[in-house]
C-alpha cells in the first residue's frame, strides 16, 4: 500500500492586531452614533447625502470621550454629517490647497523645498467633516502602488529631498510591516536626513501605537517628528496620554496641528485648554491652522478677522511655547502663510 502524501499545509494570514480589530469595529451609521450619545432628535440635522459623499466613520474609544445629550459636543460635531455641507459656499473647491497642480509623481506631492510629501493610503480611522482631502482622488494617487517603487525612485533621483513626510490619509493606518517595507527603501538613499508623518490615530485610536509600531520607530535611520492632530482638549485621555509616551520613549519628536472651527474651538477658553492640555501630554503646539476652503466645510470657517484675535488673546495668556503658529496653506505659496 502506497502511503498518501499528507496535503501540504496552507499559510495561516497572521491574526488581526487589537488596533485593527477596533478599526473595523468604528460607527459608520450616524444614526447609531446619535443613539450612542443619547441624541435621537439630533437626527434632523443629519444629511444621508452628505453621509453618501463622505463616509461617517469614529472609532468607539472616541465617541466615549463625547458628552453623552450634548449636540453641541465639539468631537461630535467634528465627525456628524449635517445638511450644511452640502450648502453651496462661495470660493470653496474640491482641492482646496493646490495638491493636483504640486504633484511630482503617483501619490508623491512637492510643494515646498527640500521636503516630499507622500500620500501613503487614503484610508482614516475617523473622518473629519472639515477634512481638506476629502475630495483627493485616493484610489489613483497613493505612493504605495507597486510597491513604492517609483516613489522611491522619485526621491532617490532628487538629491534636494532631505525629508519625507507621510500623509494621506492616515500613513499610521498601514500595517508595520508595510511601513517599514517602505523605510527600508528610504533607507538606502543617502541624502535623506528626516522623517515626518502626520497621523490622528494616536488620538482617536491610540491602541494603534503598539509594540510593532514603536520597534520600527526605534530601528529608523533618522529623526522621526509625529505630527499629531487635535483640535479640543477633550480628545486626550489617560489611553492618548500612554500612546503618546510610548512614542517619545521610542525617540519621536511630538509636535500637534490643530485647524481652528467654529463650534468646536473658536473661543480662547478652547485653545488655551488645548495647548495646555497637549503639552502635558508631552506634545509642543505647532500649528492653528486656518480652515482650508474645501467644499463641504463652509460651516466650520472661522473668519480672520476673529481668527487673528484669538489668536493674539491666546498669546496674552500663555507661555510662549504654548501658543500655536496660526497659518493657512495657499496655493503656490513657499511655505505655510503667517497670519
Amino acid at each position: 500500500m502506497i502511503p498518501v502524501a499528507p496535503a501540504p499545509l496552507q499559510p495561516q494570514a497572521a491574526a488581526p492586531a487589537r488596533w485593527q480589530r477596533l478599526w473595523r469595529e468604528a460607527v459608520r451609521d450616524p444614526r447609531e452614533l446619535l443613539g450612542m450619545l443619547e441624541l435621537p432628535e439630533a437626527a434632523v440635522a443629519l444629511s444621508d447625502d452628505a453621509a453618501a459623499e463622505f463616509p461617517l466613520r469614529v472609532p468607539r474609544g472616541f465617541v466615549a470621550r463625547m458628552r453623552k445629550g450634548d449636540p453641541h459636543d465639539p468631537l461630535l460635531r467634528q465627525v456628524l454629517p449635517l445638511d450644511e455641507e452640502l450648502r453651496p459656499m462661495p470660493g470653496f473647491a474640491l482641492d482646496a490647497v493646490g495638491d493636483a497642480a504640486a504633484k511630482a509623481g503617483t501619490g508623491v506631492i512637492r510643494k515646498y523645498r527640500g521636503r516630499a510629501l507622500l500620500i501613503a493610503t487614503g484610508s482614516c480611522a475617523v473622518h473629519c467633516r472639515y477634512c481638506f482631502r476629502r475630495h483627493f482622488p485616493y484610489g489613483q494617487e497613493t505612493a504605495a502602488a507597486a510597491g513604492w517603487r517609483q516613489t522611491v525612485d522619485l526621491i532617490r533621483r532628487d538629491a534636494s529631498i532631505d525629508e519625507v513626510i507621510l500623509s494621506g490619509g492616515d500613513p499610521w493606518s498601514l500595517a508595520t510591516d508595510k511601513l517599514a517595507e517602505l523605510t527600508r527603501a528610504l533607507a538606502e538613499i543617502p541624502h535623506l536626513k528626516r522623517l515626518r508623518v502626520h497621523t490622528r490615530l494616536p488620538v482617536v485610536l491610540p491602541e494603534r501605537v503598539d509594540e510593532a509600531l514603536v520597534g520600527w520607530i526605534a530601528a529608523l535611520p533618522w529623526p522621526l517628528t509625529v505630527v499629531i492632530h487635535a483640535n479640543h482638549a477633550n480628545e486626550f485621555d489617560a489611553a492618548v496620554d500612554a500612546a503618546l509616551a510610548r512614542l517619545r520613549d521610542a525617540g519621536a519628536a511630538l509636535l500637534n496641528q490643530a485647524v481652528l472651527l467654529r463650534g468646536v474651538n473658536d473661543d480662547v477658553e478652547a485653545l488655551a485648554a488645548l495647548s495646555e492640555r497637549a503639552f502635558a501630554a508631552g506634545v509642543l503646539p505647532y500649528y492653528l491652522h486656518q480652515l482650508d476652503r474645501v467644499q463641504g466645510a463652509g460651516h466650520f470657517e472661522v473668519d480672520d478677522v476673529r481668527a487673528r484675535a484669538l489668536h493674539a488673546a491666546l498669546a496674552a495668556r500663555l507661555s510662549g511655547y504654548l501658543v500655536p503658529r496660526l497659518v493657512r496653506e495657499v496655493a503656490g505659496d513657499p511655505g505655510k502663510r503667517p497670519l
